[in-house]
């Protein structure tokens, strides 16, 4: 148990409760919406009626849905833009005549913030995309498709091709040209 401390000249319990016993003041109102300036700010004021916030819940509610699906979308799609398979299919254009050709130098996507189209689903081995790309020449839209049959197989591209603005389709992929993806990060990437 502490020690006592002696309570010097507050010698009767009296005087020391009147000591310590606080000063009551009444309440003040909360200001209303058309009063004035309110020059001085009691800390015991009353506080003001709270909004009712289920108006306000509802209001923004759809807001806040829509900014985390747009998040939700963005966050997809540079995962989809930033992946192996993206960027393989893009130095394969970039290194194909045809496409040289169509496109002119300096390949790239057709947008600053390029669009993913299509599925890209490696674990279960099905890849369906879509991008637009620009050169010094002219612009187009990129098409790539490619399956694994079986679980521990390579992908097989089915598709390669290149969509110009004036409606022109040319397939980059042709039996001339070995398959540009064959032993690539397509199969690191599994």
């Amino acid at each position: 148990m502490p020690p006592r401390l002696p309570l010097g000249r507050f010698s009767s319990i009296r005087s020391v409760s009147h000591v310590l016993r606080p000063c009551r003041r009444t309440l003040i109102a909360a200001p209303s919406p058309n009063d004035g300036p309110l020059m001085t700010r009691r800390s015991d004021r009353a506080l003001p009626p709270l909004p009712s916030s289920r108006k306000l819940w509802l209001r923004t509610l759809p807001i806040f849905l829509s900014i985390i699906a747009a998040s939700t979308l963005a966050i997809f799609n540079y995962q989809k833009a930033s992946s192996s398979i993206v960027n393989a299919t893009l130095y394969a254009l970039r290194t194909s005549e045809a496409g040289r050709r169509e496109l002119g130098e300096q390949i790239y996507f057709r947008d600053k913030f390029p669009w993913i189209w299509g599925e890209m689903n490696q674990l279960h081995g099905r890849i369906d995309i879509s991008f637009g790309v620009k050169g010094t020449k002219g612009r187009g839209i990129m098409r790539f498709r490619s399956i694994r049959r079986t679980r521990m197989g390579f992908f097989e591209t089915q598709e390669w091709s290149l969509e110009l603005e004036d409606g022109r389709k040319l397939q980059l992929l042709d039996e001339v040209r070995a398959d540009p993806f064959r032993h690539t990060a397509l199969q690191a990437a599994e």
